[in-house]
């Protein structure tokens, strides 16, 4: 029987439900275990490098050359993807699409684990992406697909996801980006 409220809605409960918060400053989020930032990325960096399609999704707050962090954070992302021989399937415009969408023509970022399943992306990066809708991706993500999800998020980060990493801005993404090259190296790719 399901329960009164949003969890018994769902088939699969969401993080927050099983207990698990966003992390604090200075630490990051892995499976459901708290571990520092360093830890996270090069577990990131390795599931990236191993599981199939490595796949970048960037979110309007990088794809938009709204400031100067914007752009250098849009270079940062391309570099990124070149280290980890990964696609880059942008959410720029997510926006719902009224009166009627027909989703299995329309795979495209509105539906992010439609792109995942069509494409059988195992592993992916979300960044830049807004928290409001990166959540409830993630959450449908979490619930419907075996993909292991990488959170590079500016503010708080984000619990559905399998690693998350908050208050990732320019200077952390070049930091993530030398680990993912030493990880590289370490795993002869």
């Amino acid at each position: 029987m399901a329960k009164l409220g949003p969890a018994g809605y769902s088939p699969y409960p969401v993080a927050l439900y099983e207990g698990i918060l966003t992390p604090p400053p200075g630490k990051a989020l892995l499976f459901t275990e708290l571990v520092d930032e360093e830890i996270a990325m090069r577990e990131a960096a390795k599931a990236m490098f191993t599981r199939e399609n490595p796949t970048v999704f960037p979110g309007p707050q990088v794809l938009y050359a709204w400031n100067e962090e914007a752009k250098k954070k849009a270079q940062l992302v391309r570099k990124m993807a070149e280290v980890f021989g990964a696609r880059i399937i942008p959410m720029y415009d997510y926006r719902p699409k009224y009166p009627k969408i027909d989703p299995q023509k329309e795979i495209n970022p509105n539906h992010p684990n439609l792109t995942i399943w069509h494409n059988n992306i195992k592993v992916c990066i979300f960044i830049g992406v807004h928290c409001h809708y990166a959540n409830v991706a993630l959450k449908i993500i979490r619930a419907e697909t075996d993909c292991y999800t990488i959170a590079l998020c500016g503010n708080a980060g984000h619990e559905d996801a399998t690693v998350t990493l908050r208050d990732q801005h320019s200077e952390e993404l070049e930091k993530f980006i030398r680990i993912a090259e030493e990880v590289k190296r370490e795993l002869k790719k």
